[in-house]
């Protein structure tokens, strides 16, 4: 057993969190190197983080994907939301660059219709829709959400409604985001989704199916939509 498996297996916290610490560190590494570094550093995220999301299945028990009509339902809606929303409020300028060089456009880059350019879109949407729901959920919605109500998080049932939790878990995923309104929405919506069904997996399909959404909405749009990848 390697010893990152030997970490999670003897805490439940670190299984939750490192591997979530870890996929964000690469994120902001890609941001603050700039150039080239947010397109390859964004493929090594995802292979790491598709590491993570094996190693993580046998000690995040909770981490099983579900399908239900909410799910798609609430999948679909934030999509919309997040698109349709945007132009009606100021974004997060705290945390995020507003700039050319900031938003991650392989044909910006590798040329329209570039072999690299689709490999890379490719990987991207690949890991924004298999990836990033399964870790992002696990720690904002079984991890950050049941420790806020109990230091022993593993004794809340997910299906446990707590609304000072849910209020901070929300705020905190809103911050995190350049579009912070649609994200504390999107938090709500994935929260309500765990809570009405007491398992994470109809989060994590809802969260796969707004960001593929958003992938092929930005892909088809081009564009000023290259700012929601």
């Amino acid at each position: 057993m390697s010893e990152f498996r030997k970490r999670m297996a003897a805490s439940p916290e670190f299984a939750r969190f490192a591997p979530f610490l870890i996929f964000c560190a690469l994120t902001t590494a890609g941001g603050m190197l700039g150039g080239d570094w947010k397109f390859w550093l964004y493929g090594v995220k995802v292979l790491v983080g598709a590491w993570m999301v094996w190693e993580m299945r046998p000690f995040v028990t909770e981490m099983r994907w579900a399908i239900s009509w909410e799910a798609v339902v609430v999948g679909v809606a934030i999509f919309v939301l997040w698109v349709g929303l945007n132009p009606y409020y100021p974004m997060n300028q705290l945390l995020f660059k507003d700039t050319k060089e900031s938003i991650w456009n392989p044909f910006d880059r590798f040329g329209d219709g570039g072999l690299m350019a689709w490999v890379l879109i490719i990987v991207r949407l690949m890991g924004m829709t298999l990836v990033v729901p399964p870790l992002e959920e696990v720690f904002y919605r079984s991890l950050f959400y049941r420790y806020l109500i109990k230091y022993d998080f593993l004794k809340v049932p997910l299906g446990y409604f707590d609304g000072v939790a849910l209020a901070i878990v929300a705020a905190t995923f809103g911050f995190v985001h350049f579009e912070w309104l649609a994200g504390i929405i999107c938090a709500v919506g994935y929260q309500w989704l765990v809570i009405r069904k007491g398992r994470l997996g109809d989060a994590m399909t809802a969260h796969a199916i707004t960001n593929f959404l958003l992938g092929v909405y930005v892909v088809w749009k081009g564009g000023a939509a290259w700012k929601f990848f």
